[in-house]
């Protein structure tokens, strides 16, 4: 949705009392730690409604957060919350430090072999692991001729995609100003996804 950030996803009730159950789509714990307003998308709508969040804590084994929002108190107000979507306005993006990059910022970036500057591919997703991986869907070779012809639910599912380690050594250059991301990927890592 254009103007708003997405942060999370209310996946269930947690306990009696109307807590939440939330998957972070943030790196930032602070959007479910601290009080303060937040948005919430409902599934099937379009307009975010105003919530504020009194607390929440970081559940470490299940990598998810537990949270409070003003005027839920009863398990099955949680419940009806399942599938809605925490946001916060895109201009509350927090500020970053040197080589952090917001994933909004990333996405549809063309990447480029930096020694001669071959096109490879776009990036498509972020994906979070010991060291972040930026998810390349690859330029499409001419052996993919027949692939394009077909229809799209095939296209899709033969898309090839690789994972390449988003560190100083393999992507030596993210410059949003340009809109490229420039790579030194070691031997074979473009072959190994």
């Amino acid at each position: 949705m254009d103007g708003w950030l997405e942060i999370g996803k209310i996946v269930a009730p947690q306990g009696l009392n109307g807590e939440l159950r939330v998957y972070p789509d943030t790196d930032f714990p602070e959007r479910f730690e601290v009080p303060g307003k937040r948005w919430l998308l409902r599934p099937n709508t379009t307009s975010p409604e105003e919530v504020e969040l009194v607390n929440g804590r970081f559940l470490e084994g299940k990598k998810l957060y537990i949270i409070q929002l003003a005027g839920v108190k009863y398990r099955d107000q949680a419940e009806k919350l399942r599938g809605c979507k925490l946001l916060v306005p895109q201009s509350d993006r927090p500020q970053l430090g040197e080589d952090e990059y917001h994933l909004l910022d990333l996405l549809g970036l063309p990447v480029f072999i930096q020694d001669g500057g071959e096109f490879i591919g776009t990036v498509v997703d972020l994906i979070a692991a010991g060291n972040d991986l930026l998810e390349v869907q690859l330029e499409k070779q001419e052996g993919d001729k027949e692939t394009r012809r077909q229809g799209d639910k095939e296209k899709i599912e033969n898309t090839k995609t690789v994972l390449i380690p988003f560190v100083k050594d393999i992507v030596p250059v993210v410059d949003l100003e340009a809109k490229r991301i420039e790579i030194t990927p070691p031997i074979g890592l473009l072959e190994i996804n």
